[in-house]
């Protein structure tokens, strides 16, 4: 029976949202019952497989063996050095390439460490009857828990640690006492990370020339002066994520894939969302779509008119930008001269670890406490990919700075991660279900406009890049819209992770590589591994090869057209004013 819209609040209503809200403020917005579900599923699977449990008895056993017989070779080599170092250990790992960890009896430490992190793999992997989310909470839980006892990670039983304060006097140790005490200060103030005010935007990054020829409450658009004196008729409209800040695509002049542009002879415009606050809690997906994408798309049509526009999306925002093409296609709209993706997911029943923390507990658990702030705050976002790469992100961070002394000089790139962004609470809350939890995108189920769109409908010429060691948005992941839509379709996959795979300038020394190929429309999908045999690799960077493609897709150049055109009047010069927002 329904209840009627006058009717006082239910105790639920009024008393559950408090206490889940301060629940979530005491578990750092982490699901207890969550974890507590997949530790139960594991240890009670675990405990109903005898077979399995002897399998790992049996691996213990024989990594006893392994390292007794390690250890006896170590003893048998005799009193030379060399002839110690080369016996061979029974692992490998990167953490422990310093020939320092060779020494007894950091060898023998190491090693140890190493085998348990193996024993451990195999025990929270392969459990009859365990869920696999429950699988790889589990084991990415031990991975955390074990990593706190690593060697590399404690004073004592880290060699090279231990030989630089031997060697400076202690001076080391008392360096980075000093960065800690910084750091700790910077964090209290809300204050960037050291070195970070060596990047401001707009002095030093985010400088490439333009005006802000539109502006809303969710976006500011920027059109880029041009430089060259003829340019291709279609312009380039960047939709970037709004987990991120725009200049990341114009970040420094050797490396602003938006100067790049510009420099090739196009006409960029450039999206720049608003760093929302409490006051912006309820705008939505479709806000985005309508207040970002369409009204930008709609003002570049008024200064460039009577031409296609080629459209990129970053991130989330070509996840946005495939759900704005995909309803342009099933309505008719054929606006758009070319589609391309960076790192942008449209399937995501394979997510990558970010499905580690996306589950119906812990979403709900987001949800009560961004009904209190109204925004997800950037620390747990931050935080949440410092969990996905605790080793790269945080734990030889802490080694370096902390323990060694040495404090890596920031880089333009550095400075602008630090510069996060808090995401809308109703926005958030949708992307996270429709999108992640649901998967509604993939299956036809998510609406735009009141009707359900599909990427099936999506025709047009379509570039994407995915990147090897992305953790965000896996390049497997990415490449599923092959699957999808039957458009013609460029995939480049490219070395290095979700933001310096992007951030990918052409330069003579470049270690870069990918590899690229192409599918006609209505062709034969590949599976990705088919497509790693037949792509060829080519070294260097990508941007060229985007950069020709989109070249064959235009026409013939022109004269290029008027800043904000005659029907908008420029409102400010680029980088704008919402970018600088904290």
């Amino acid at each position: 029976m329904p209840t009627p819209a006058n009717a006082p609040l239910s105790m639920a209503e009024r008393l559950d949202p408090t206490v889940h809200a301060a629940l979530a403020r005491s578990v750092a917005s982490l699901s207890h019952a969550s974890a507590l579900m997949a530790a139960s599923d594991w240890a009670l699977h675990l405990a109903a497989s005898p077979g399995h449990c002897l399998d790992l008895a049996h691996l213990a056993l024989r990594q006893g063996q392994e390292m007794a017989a390690y250890a006896l070779a170590r003893i048998a080599a005799g009193p030379d050095k060399e002839a110690r170092h080369a016996v061979a250990t029974p692992t490998q790992d990167r953490r422990f390439a310093d020939p320092a960890w060779q020494q007894w009896p950091f060898n023998l430490l190491h090693q140890s460490f190493v085998l348990t992190e193996q024993w451990w793999a195999a025990a929270t992997h392969g459990v009859w009857g365990v869920d696999k989310h429950h699988e790889d909470m589990v084991a990415f839980a031990a991975r955390q828990f074990l990593d706190i006892f690593s060697p590399g990670n404690q004073v004592a039983t880290n060699p090279v640690v231990l030989n630089r304060t031997l060697t400076q006097g202690g001076a080391n140790l008392l360096r980075g006492s000093l960065h800690l005490l910084e750091d700790a200060r910077r964090h209290a103030a809300g204050a960037p990370p050291a070195g970070a005010e060596n990047f401001v935007v707009g002095r030093d990054v985010g400088i490439t020339p333009g005006k802000v020829v539109l502006k809303n409450r969710l976006m500011e658009l920027i059109q880029y002066t041009p430089t060259t004196r003829a340019v291709h008729p279609e312009p380039i409209l960047i939709v970037p994520a709004w987990i991120m800040k725009y200049y990341i695509l114009d970040l420094s002049p050797h490396n602003s894939l938006i100067k790049y542009l510009v420099d090739q002879g196009h006409t960029v415009f450039c999206i720049s969302w608003i760093n929302p606050g409490a006051e912006d809690r309820d705008l939505g997906m479709d806000d985005y779509l309508e207040l970002g994408f369409h009204a930008a798309l709609d003002a570049v049509n008024t200064i460039v008119p009577h031409t296609k526009v080629h459209s990129t999306g970053y991130c989330l925002g070509g996840t946005l930008l495939a759900i704005a093409a995909a309803a342009m296609a099933r309505d008719g709209d054929d606006r758009l001269a070319s589609m391309t993706l960076f790192a942008a997911q449209t399937d995501f029943t394979e997510p990558g670890e970010l499905a580690l923390f996306i589950d119906n507990s812990q979403i709900s658990l987001l949800e009560a406490q961004m009904a209190r702030t109204g925004y997800l705050t950037a620390d747990q976002m931050a935080g949440a990919f410092q969990m996905l790469r605790s080793y790269d992100l945080l734990w030889s961070r802490l080694v370096n700075e902390y323990l060694l002394g040495d404090r890596a000089p920031m880089n333009d790139l550095m400075a602008w991660n630090a510069d996060a962004t808090r995401m809308p609470a109703k926005m958030h809350s949708q992307y996270l279900r429709r999108l992640f939890l649901d998967d509604d995108l993939s299956e036809g189920r998510y609406p735009v406009g009141g009707k359900p769109v599909t990427l099936g409908d999506i025709t047009l010429p379509t570039f994407m890049v995915g990147t090897v060691t992305d953790h965000v948005a896996p390049w497997r992941s990415v490449f599923k819209l092959q699957q999808l839509s039957p458009a013609e379709n460029t995939f480049v996959l490219t070395s290095g992770g979700h933001n310096a795979g992007v951030v990918n300038p052409p330069v003579p020394d470049s270690r870069r590589r990918y590899q690229l190929l192409k599918r006609e429309a209505g062709g034969n999908y590949l599976a990705p591994e088919d497509w790693l045999s037949a792509a060829p690799t080519t070294q260097g960077s990508w941007w060229p090869a985007w950069q020709a493609w989109l070249a064959e897709r235009s026409g013939a150049p022109v004269k290029p057209p008027h800043m904000a055109g005659t029907a908008f009047k420029p409102v400010g010069d680029a980088p704008g004013t919402y970018v600088l927002k904290k």
